[in-house]
């Protein structure tokens, strides 16, 4: 192995230890800044701490290739230390600098990662710049060639038309209402606890939790009483509480979309009691014919019936925001293909409640793209990839 290649390894082990070293003070900080429940804040660190021990299987993509110079990222609220680990990772495996800000909410969380990194010079934390003038900056300098953004659609626009200052321009869209289907044959006693889970964790705040979930009408009833059972396990309260899956939900944003979604259902029957009180929002279990395709984060999941299997691919063919998609027994024929050609991330009978952090990672549409200055020319592609892959030239 390359003995630079050796050195990145040390570097991003050493990261890892100061991490589990910060690891009360990481949770702590994710419950102060957006109420994140100390059980979620507490499994981020661990993978996080995880991937950045075991990089060395990263290396076959980064060998015998060369840096970009910076890799730039703008984190989202949640999740910090993943992005850290995922992200930064990569960069510094691949030989990179990585220069990033935080969200304006996680003024906690930007103080101890900081912290963490603070003896690397090759992680360049920037703090107390907002994301839109820390970006306008990235634009600006010529050194950095890598820019990782998130959020709405809007946020991608913006960017888009900047992208001749990158050699590349990664952009995680919105995840809209990520679906999950139950064929007939559907396993209930794995698929409702993953479904639930996956719905409500961290309160639905991560952009691969799981919106809506079609259900075969033969199963329907089936596995609508498994759900209301397993919803028990959902509770709303103190971050602080190791039992809690939601708490307050501090984000403004995030309880404006869950009032434009709430809203634009229509007259939907709720099958749980919910909170609808300032930062005590959810959870939300609805029934209805057809959820209203909208960019949403929050503790939302809506249950569809549908007459058959076909029909339930057919419907989420056409989704808006092509994030993810899982499923749970058997697809009908051609209808596997046809979803893993649709959506970016493909989960056919998963088994885990946090996405594994090596798993490839992107969306496809309006979900999510890569831009590419190709001689000069802007290539969009997009799809999942793999960080480490990307973020070395050749």
């Amino acid at each position: 192995m390359d003995r630079k290649i050796e050195e990145r390894l040390k570097l991003l082990q050493e990261v890892a230890a100061r991490l589990a070293l910060r690891r009360e003070d990481l949770v702590a900080a994710a419950g102060e800044d957006i109420g994140a429940p100390c059980r979620v804040a507490g499994i981020e660190v661990d993978l996080a701490m995880e991937h950045l021990r075991t990089m060395e299987v990263e290396v076959p993509h980064v060998e015998g290739k060369s840096p970009y110079g910076t890799v730039a990222a703008i984190f989202p609220y949640d999740a910090a230390p993943v992005m850290l680990a995922r992200v930064g990772g990569a960069a510094i495996l691949g030989g990179n600098r990585f220069r990033f800000s935080f969200s304006s909410l996680t003024f906690c969380t930007a103080r101890v990662i900081s912290e963490v990194v603070a003896p690397f010079p090759e992680f360049e934390p920037v703090v107390g710049l907002d994301n839109r003038s820390f970006g306008e900056q990235c634009v600006r300098d010529p050194q950095v060639r890598v820019l990782f953004i998130s959020g709405g659609g809007e946020v991608g626009a913006v960017y888009a038309r900047q992208a001749q200052a990158f050699d590349k321009l990664f952009f995680a869209g919105p995840s809209g209402l990520p679906p999950v289907i139950l064929f007939r044959d559907s396993p209930l006693d794995k698929a409702v606890p993953f479904v639930v889970r996956r719905a409500f964790l961290n309160g639905g705040q991560y952009c691969t939790t799981l919106k809506r979930a079609y259900i075969h009408r033969e199963i329907y009833e089936e596995a609508r009483k498994l759900i209301l059972a397993q919803m028990e396990e959902i509770r709303v309260g103190d971050p602080g509480d190791p039992l809690t899956w939601i708490g307050p939900i501090k984000v403004e944003r995030t309880r404006a979309l869950l009032d434009r979604a709430l809203a634009a259902l229509g007259h939907p029957q709720f099958l749980v009691p919910f909170q609808r009180n300032g930062e005590w929002q959810g959870p939300f279990l609805v029934e209805t014919p057809e959820p209203p395709e909208v960019e949403l984060f929050g503790p939302f999941l809506a249950l569809v019936p549908v007459a058959g299997d076909q029909e339930a691919v057919t419907r989420i063919l056409g989704s808006r925001y092509p994030f993810l998609v899982s499923w749970f027994g058997t697809p009908p024929p051609g209808a596997k293909d046809a979803l893993t050609k649709t959506f970016g991330m493909v989960y056919d009978n998963p088994d885990f409640l946090f996405t594994p952090l090596r798993l490839p990672f992107g969306g496809k549409g309006e979900s999510g793209w890569i831009l590419e200055n190709t001689d000069g020319e802007l290539v969009k592609r997009d799809g999942a990839f793999i960080y480490s892959a990307e973020l070395v030239r050749g």
